[in-house]
C-alpha cells in the first residue's frame, strides 16, 4: 500500500515546485528557439513553428504510456527517469548545433517532450490530490509561480546568449547572400548554431543532478485518497472514462488552452519584428507574457477558493482573452504587441481551474483521467503550427484570429462543459 500524505506536505511541495520550475525553464526556452533556428537553419514560419509541435506532440504519445510506467515505478523513480530522458533530449542539442541539422534540433525537443510528459503525469494529479479539491487551483497556482518565474529568466537568459546581435547577424547574412560570398554566408551560419552548445550542456547536467537529487529525496507515494469515496457513488454506474462527458470536454479545452498559452509566449518576439521592432528589443518580449501569468498566479493564490471559485475564475480568464485578443487585432504597433502579451494574464489561471474541473470525481477512473489531460497538451503542438500558417500566408497579425474561438469554448466550458453528466456542479 502506498503512503498517503496527510499532514506534513511540505516537504513534497517544494521537490514538486522545483520539478514545475524545470518545467517553466525548459517550456519557454522553445519562445527564443523559434526566431533563433529560423534565422540559424534558414526557415520559413511555418517550419519555425515546429519547434513546438515536435516538443508539445511527445506529450501526445507519452502521456499513456508514462501513467502506465508511473504505476510500476512510483513516483519518485518515474520522475527521476523523466529527468534523465530531458538530459538526453538536451545532449541531442550538441550534434544538431555542429551540423546545423534542423532535424536533428526537433528530434532533441520530441525526446525532451517525451521526458516533460512523464514529469507533467505525476507532477499534476499529485498536487491535485495532495489536499482538498476545492483548493487544488491555488495550490497549481503557487506551482504556477514556480513554472512562471523560470519562464520569465529562461528567454532573458537564452536569448541574451544566441539573439545577441541578431539583428545585424540578419543584415549581414543578406547581404553575404546578395553578393555571393557563399562561404562566410554559411560560416556566420554555423557561428550561429554553435551558440546553443554550452547552454544545452549546462541544462543537460543540471537534469542529471536533479535526477539524482529526486532518487535521494524523501517524496512519499500517494494515493487519491477520494478515490474510494467516489468509486462508491459511481458504482455499477460508470464502466469507463468516455462516460464521464465534463472529463472529454474539459481535455478538449485543455487542448486548446495550451495551444493559445504556446501561441502569446511563443509567437510574441516575431509579432514584435513584424511591427517594427528591432529583434535585440522583441527578443525579451515573451518574458512580458510570462510576466502577465505570475501576477496571475499570485491574484489566484490571493482570491482562490476563499474569494473566487475556480470555475469562476476560469470565466473570467476567458473573458479576459476575449478582450485582449481583440484589442491586439484592432490596435497597432506597441499597443498591440502588449495585448499580445496581456493574454498571458489571460492565460494565467487557465490550467490552475481547468484541471481539478475535469478529473474531479472520476473515482478509479483518475490515473487514466489525469494522462487523457497531458495528452491534450499536444494542442500546444498542433495550434502554433497553424498559427505559423496563418502567418505565412495572411500575416501575423490576422493569425491571431485564431485565439477568438478556442477562448469561447473555454467560456463555454466554465459555464456549461464542466457540469456536463453530473448530478451537481
Amino acid at each position: 500500500m502506498m503512503e498517503r500524505i496527510s499532514r506534513n506536505t511540505t516537504g513534497p511541495i517544494i521537490i514538486i515546485g522545483i520539478l514545475f520550475f524545470v518545467f517553466g525553464f525548459v517550456t519557454w526556452l522553445s519562445a527564443v528557439l523559434v526566431p533563433y533556428l529560423k534565422i540559424a537553419c534558414e526557415l520559413n514560419s511555418f517550419q519555425s513553428y515546429l519547434v513546438a509541435f515536435s516538443f508539445y506532440i511527445a506529450y501526445f504519445f507519452a502521456a499513456v504510456p508514462s501513467g502506465w510506467f508511473l504505476g510500476y515505478t512510483g513516483y519518485k523513480k518515474g520522475i527521476a527517469a523523466g529527468l534523465l530522458v530531458m538530459a538526453l533530449g538536451s545532449l541531442l542539442f550538441i550534434p544538431a548545433a555542429l551540423a546545423r541539422n534542423y532535424g536533428l534540433f526537433l528530434a532533441g525537443l520530441f525526446v525532451q517532450g517525451t521526458g516533460m510528459a512523464l514529469l507533467q503525469t505525476a507532477a499534476n494529479p499529485y498536487v491535485t490530490i495532495i489536499g482538498p479539491m476545492e483548493s487544488a487551483a491555488r495550490r497549481i497556482s503557487i506551482m504556477g509561480i514556480c513554472n512562471g518565474i523560470a519562464g520569465v529568466l529562461a528567454p532573458s537568459i537564452l536569448g541574451f546568449i544566441i539573439l545577441e546581435g541578431a539583428d545585424d547577424i540578419v543584415k549581414n547574412l543578406g547581404t553575404m547572400m546578395s553578393i555571393g560570398e557563399t562561404d562566410n554566408y554559411l560560416s556566420l551560419l554555423d557561428q550561429m548554431a554553435g551558440r546553443v552548445i554550452l547552454p544545452y550542456l549546462l541544462i543537460m547536467i543540471s537534469f542529471v543532478l536533479l535526477a539524482v537529487f529526486i532518487w535521494f529525496a524523501r517524496l512519499p507515494e500517494v494515493e487519491n485518497e477520494q478515490e474510494e469515496d467516489v468509486d462508491h457513488d459511481i458504482k455499477g454506474k460508470k464502466t469507463g472514462i468516455f462516460q464521464f462527458p465534463h472529463l472529454l470536454l474539459g481535455v478538449l479545452a485543455i487542448f486548446l488552452y495550451t495551444g493559445v498559452e504556446v501561441i502569446a509566449g511563443n509567437t510574441i518576439i516575431s509579432y514584435g519584428v513584424f511591427q517594427g521592432v528591432s529583434l535585440s528589443t522583441a527578443r525579451f518580449f515573451s518574458s512580458f507574457t510570462l510576466t502577465g501569468m505570475l501576477i496571475g498566479y499570485l491574484i489566484g493564490i490571493a482570491l482562490i477558493p476563499k474569494y473566487l471559485s475556480q470555475k469562476n475564475a476560469l470565466r473570467i480568464c476567458a473573458v479576459c482573452g476575449l478582450l485582449f485578443g481583440s484589442a491586439a487585432l484592432v490596435s497597432n504597433g506597441f499597443t498591440s504587441i502588449l495585448f499580445i502579451a496581456m493574454l498571458g494574464l489571460a492565460n494565467s489561471l487557465m490550467w490552475p481551474s481547468l484541471w481539478p474541473l475535469a478529473i474531479s470525481n472520476l473515482g478509479r477512473f483518475t490515473r487514466i483521467g489525469s494522462a487523457m489531460m497531458v495528452m491534450a497538451i499536444s494542442g500546444a503542438a498542433v495550434l502554433p503550427l497553424a498559427y505559423g500558417w496563418l502567418a505565412d500566408h495572411f500575416t501575423p497579425k490576422s493569425a491571431y484570429l485564431l485565439v477568438i474561438p478556442i477562448y469561447l469554448y473555454i467560456l463555454f466550458y466554465a459555464v456549461i462543459g464542466h457540469k456536463a453528466g453530473r448530478q451537481s456542479n
